[in-house]
């Protein structure tokens, strides 16, 4: 098995880009999420982009293509909300196992099928776990503080129910990102050592948090460092940021974080910030330009892209990787 420990220490890792923003071009219908196996069910479903993966696997699994064709060494699956707190908005928490053990095995079957086209540049699939979109450090209501719409232990149980499920499908690496809330991490990370010892088995695990505006802090109110303090405890493969900012913006909390921190680390930004109707409108060669005075700080070992980035914009930034050493750990 090939060791992406290893991998890392000799070049820069490049991450795939937006699953939802390929998803939109295919403009599917309601009838489209729902399939044959979800005809009857009693609500909408259009939107859930994680149902798709047993509904149109065709397309999800060429999403994973498009992007392992351009040069992506690591692919998410389409798990971002696959929770039981996260398809309780469509009375689906019933079928998160089946949600995650089915994409992480599509996206395995991508990987695997270029990692045979390439030998020398084997590829790997990490199960993507969102922050859910509930808050365990945060009340949502201004005039109850005290109340919580999670607790920690709500948040261990379902994320223990998707980790499983990805390891089953074959994930090889578990990505906790889009982190908002610190408790809300602690919680998967806490899930994930569990199950990693009571299966007796190890898989690398990244992190990946989200400075949500330009005062440099999470949504619960921690700076970069404090971020990094709080989530060091256990081994990580990398430490990161992604989306609600461009590469502009977040280059300076990715430079900080470099500096401090001795895991590998991670950068997955916006394509620019969204226009008037919510889309993104950075091209390609617009982030690539952004991106390249990441790999010239070296402050980067794993570089893709969130919200409004496709297929072009990662082919573009691996190209540029290649003519760059990787960040070094201290």
């Amino acid at each position: 098995m090939v060791n992406i420990y290893d991998i890392l220490k000799e070049r820069i890792l490049v991450l795939d880009g937006a699953m939802g923003t390929m998803i939109q071009q295919y403009k599917f219908s309601e009838s489209d999420y729902r399939g044959n196996r979800f005809k009857d069910h009693p609500s909408d479903v259009q939107g859930n982009n994680d149902l798709l993966s047993l509904t149109q696997p065709d397309a999800i699994k060429s999403i994973h293509e498009q992007y392992l064709e351009v040069g992506a060494d690591i692919i998410e699956t389409n798990t971002f909300s696959s929770t039981s707190i996260g398809m309780s908005d469509y009375g689906m928490e019933s079928i998160v196992y089946d949600l995650n053990f089915e994409s992480a095995k599509i996206a395995k079957e991508a990987a695997l099928k270029y990692s045979k086209i390439t030998p020398n540049k084997p590829r790997f699939v990490a199960g993507s776990i969102g922050p859910t979109n509930r808050t365990a450090s945060m009340s949502p209501d201004v005039n109850d503080p005290g109340y919580r719409a999670v607790t920690f232990d709500n948040l261990v149980i379902a994320y223990s129910e998707q980790v499983n499920a990805l390891i089953d499908g074959g994930v090889d690496i578990l990505l906790i990102e889009t982190i908002f809330d610190t408790l809300n991490a602690k919680a998967a990370l806490f899930a994930v050592d569990s199950i990693l010892e009571q299966r007796k088995i190890s898989v690398p695990v990244m992190i990946s948090g989200t400075i949500t505006d330009a005062s440099g802090r999470t949504l619960s109110g921690q700076t970069v460092e404090a971020f990094v303090a709080s989530l060091s405890h256990i081994e990580l493969l990398s430490i990161g940021f992604n989306c609600a900012l461009g590469a502009d913006l977040l280059l300076p909390y990715m430079k900080r974080l470099s500096d401090i921190t001795d895991f590998y680390t991670s950068a997955h930004p916006n394509a620019g910030l969204p226009n008037a109707f919510g889309e993104y409108d950075q091209s390609p060669e617009e982030m690539k330009e952004l991106i390249l005075e990441y790999l010239e700080l070296k402050c980067v070992n794993i570089i893709g892209g969130c919200c409004g980035t496709t297929p072009q914009h990662i082919k573009l930034i691996a190209q540029e990787v290649n003519n760059f050493k990787p960040r070094n750990l201290s």
